[in-house]
Formats: structure tokens, sequence, C-alpha cells
């Protein structure tokens, strides 16, 4: 027999036989996933029927059941969304087939697991990008939890009014929040089928980073989501946004109609225009608005007056949130040059390297330090609140960057690496970071607190957690920096209704 043969023979008889498929049953059938090692995981399982047809900028309804077994080995498709001509990932990660057939979502379980806590992700991605299957939880299911990662509508999809789709609505029926519709409707699609795969429907928590977080945030802000979650954690969710409200949004609506070559259109004829067309050419606002039927208020709102949902509550933000402002067309030099003489007094030290270097601060303090921490103080007067700080550069990068830029947290939470970065890249000290937050993350599941020393946020003593090089608790944290964003930012946010 020859060499290469007799090779192939023993590698057969000596690999692991396959697992059988894990079933798990749900309130539209009988799925079938995959295990993976002490985890099973299951994919593509629809939360809501296809929002299509009729169904495109409608509420969302329940999935109709299927026959037979549903495979839930493989990953499902994105939401439309631009998408990369060569095939590879976008700037949020997500490639491969997208279909208005998309709210699915992936689970990840412990097995054997029992009233195990439950953690429901929200991707990232301006609300514009991304989808649930691009996140891998086994890492958190390794480790007790049950990990939802979910799929919601997108850009114009995902956030959009017309008058005609107004006028078409039913009496009270919210309008415009698909994507956030969509939010609450897998939550709530978790609460009635979570307990089939071993997680506990009452000690459910909800996190998200970037427009997941923002989201995040915005459910916090709504009442029709009080109850469908226990805890919450917002990474890099930003919170200061003055209202949007659907007059607006309707006006917006009108201009896109317009760009696309309808007047005075129906809602069969918005409807009716390709998923694709809607993508490539109508832009405006995305995300959550206060619509004035779903969400009433702005986050900020809900937090200045105290009818946010009481939740314990962990709150962040990056060293280099500035990665965001090539995404909005922002040029620091030109922003910094601009900024007055009592901010270049404030940020002395930054205004000392340059304009660049300036502008990148204030931004990054504006748009999401500032924001976090005064949502951690509005939020202390009730269930405890956890602040945090990133600026952990991992190995790799180092020393071209010096700052953690927006999204680099994420791998440590999760504690993995990603379809892109090779293991040989990663040192001793990135895992250690990654065992940290995702230790810290994970015991907050599982028991309203966070582990590794982290004092609940108290706007008297002001402090944080760094995590960084090294990790340790701040207090006063650019306390000067920050007091002076809220006292220029927040008299533009029309707290008061």
């Amino acid at each position: 027999m020859k060499l290469a043969v007799l090779s192939t023979i023993l590698a057969l008889l000596a690999a692991p036989a396959l697992a059988d498929p894990v079933k798990v049953t749900v309130e539209g059938g009988t799925v079938l996933g995959v295990e993976i090692g002490k985890v099973d995981a299951w994919r593509n399982i629809p939360y809501a029927a296809a929002p299509v047809g009729p169904l495109r900028w409608a509420p969302p309804s329940r999935a109709p059941a299927w026959r037979g077994e549903r495979d839930g080995t493989k990953a499902g498709v994105s939401c439309p969304q631009p998408m990369r001509p060569d095939g590879a990932p976008n700037m949020a990660g997500a490639n491969g087939p997208a279909s208005e057939d998309c709210l699915q979502l992936n689970v990840f379980a412990p097995k054997g697991a029992k009233k195990a806590p439950v953690m429901v992700w929200i991707h990232g991605g301006s609300h514009r990008y991304g989808a649930g299957w691009i996140f891998d939880g086994s890492n958190f299911a390794r480790d007790g939890v049950v990990l939802v990662a979910i799929n919601y509508r997108l850009g114009p999809l995902g956030s959009f009014a017309h008058p005609a789709l107004t006028s078409a609505a039913k009496p009270g029926e919210a309008v415009g929040n698909y994507g956030l519709m969509d939010q609450i409707a897998a939550l709530e699609w978790v609460k009635r089928n979570i307990k089939a795969f071993g997680g506990d429907p009452r000690n459910v928590t909800v996190f998200g980073e970037s427009a997941g977080g923002g989201s995040t945030l915005a459910l916090l802000a709504t009442p029709r989501a009080k109850g469908l979650y226990q805890k919450a954690v917002v990474q890099s969710g930003g919170g200061w946004s003055a209202p949007v409200i659907l007059a607006a949004k309707e006006a917006e609506g009108v201009q896109a109609a317009e760009i696309l070559g309808l007047s005075s259109p129906t809602a069969d004829q918005l409807r009716a225009v390709p998923a694709d067309d809607l993508i490539a050419k109508v832009e405006g606002s995305s995300g959550p608005f206060v619509d004035g039927r779903l969400m009433k208020e702005t986050p900020a709102q809900a937090f200045a007056s105290g009818r946010a949902n009481d939740v314990p509550l962990i709150i962040g933000s990056n060293s280099g949130e500035d990665s965001l402002m090539g995404e909005f067309g922002q040029d620091p030099a030109k922003l910094g040059a601009a900024l007055p003489a009592g901010v270049r007094a404030i940020y002395a030290e930054e205004a000392a390297q340059g304009d660049t270097v300036l502008a990148r601060a204030v931004f990054t303090d504006r748009a999401m330090g500032a924001p976090a921490r005064w949502i951690a103080a509005r939020a202390s007067g009730g269930k405890p609140a956890w602040l945090y700080y990133f600026s952990y550069v991992g190995s790799r990068f180092r020393p071209m960057v010096t700052r953690a830029f927006h999204a680099a947290e994420i791998q440590y939470v999760f504690e993995y690496w990603g379809r892109r970065t090779p293991l040989s890249l990663i040192k001793p000290d990135d895992q250690a970071m990654a065992t940290l937050m995702h230790g810290c993350w994970t015991a907050f599941a599982k028991t309203g607190k966070p582990s590794c020393d982290w004092p609940a946020y108290d706007p008297r003593s002001d402090q944080l957690m760094e995590f960084g090089a090294p990790s340790g608790v701040r207090a006063d944290f650019r306390k000067s920096r920050l007091d002076a964003q809220e006292a220029y930012v927040l008299p533009t946010l029309s707290l008061s209704k």
C-alpha cells in the first residue's frame, strides 16, 4: 500500500466522529444546530417575518412556522447595506449575501445549560452596516452565558418616514423606527423562547457597541422595552443628540422619494422601490429618532428627567474615538484651528501639540467620553452604574498606534481575535486584557455587578475603571475637559420636553 494512501486511512481512523446535530424546538419549529466543544450553536433563526412587500416599513410580525427541521448550522444573510464590490468585508465587517429577509439571530449556549444568564448583542455600524452573524459568542457560552446576536434593519430600511407611510399606518401604530422595532421584537422573541436553549428569560443583559450602544440607550429610553432586559451595557454609544422628530424624518423621506423619481408616491409605490436603489441613493439620518409613538424622547431627555428604564448599567468609551472623524467627513486640522481660546485653555496640553491633536481630543470627549460620564451620573441615582475608559492598544498595533480606536474593545469583551487576526500576532498582554474585560462583562451578566475591583460610579467621587496599560481605578479622570463639554453641549440638547 502506498504511503500516502496509508496516511490518509490512519488520519480518518484517528479523526473524531462527527457529532449528531443539536436540536432545539422554538415557536416556529425545530432548528438543527452544531456542537462546538462544550458549546451548542444555532444560527440563522428567524425572530420575525421577512419585512418585504407590505411588511417593508411596517412593525415586525412574528415569523411563520416552518415544516421539518430548519438548518441552523450555517450563517445567515446580512441586512441590505453598502457592500464592497470585491466581496471583502465592508467597514463593519459584513460581506456575503444580503437580503431584506434578514431578521434572524444566532444563539450560543453552554451544553446542558439551565437558567443561564442571557446576553443579547446589538452590532454597530452607524445603523447602516454590520450583521449579527459576524460575532462568535462561543466564549460567553463557554463561561456559562447564553449569547444571542441579532440582525436588524439598517439604513433607509431601518429608519425612514414619509407622509404616505404615516397615513397608511394603523391608528397609533409606530412608524419610522423599524430597526428599533426589530430590536424590541428580538428581545420579545428571547423572552418567549430562550428557555429552550437553557437561558433564563428573567436575567437578560442587552449590550452593544457604537450604533449598538446607541440602540441600547434608545431601548433604555423606550417604555415598551421595559421588562425585556434586566441589565444593559453601552460601549461607545454616545448619548448626546438633539431630538429628531417625525416631521423632520418625513421631510427627509419626501426628498428621498424625489431622488428616486417619485413625486407624491403612495405607500405601495414606496415599498416597490428595489432595496438596492434605496441603499445606493437614500442618505439622510439613520438610527432611532423621536417618532412620538414608540420613542417619545431622546435618551438624553429620558436620563435627564429620570424616566429612563432603571437597570444596572455599564457604560464607557475608548481613548481613540477620533478614529470616527473621517467617517463623519471632519478635517481635524480645520476644526482645531476654529476652536476658541477658552477651549484651548482647558485643553492646553493637547493644544500645545497642534490643532489636529486638539481637535481629536475634543471630538473624543464630546462624542463619547463626556456623554458616558454624564449618563453614568444620571443613572447612579437608581440602580448602580459603572463607568469605564478603554485605552489599551493591542501589541500588533504598537508603536504606530497610541490610542484605542473606535470598536477596539470588542475583541477583548468577546475574548476572541476575529477572522482577520492571526493568533501568532496575539501576545500574553493582549490575552490578559481579553481575560479581564470578558470576565467583567460575564460577571455582570450573571450577578448584576462586574468583577475586577471596579467601584460603581458616584459623581461625588468620580471614579472610573481604565482598561489600559496598566488597568486600574482612576478618580476625576479628565475632569476639567469633560466638565467643559457638559457646559458647552448640554444647553443645545433640548433636555426639557
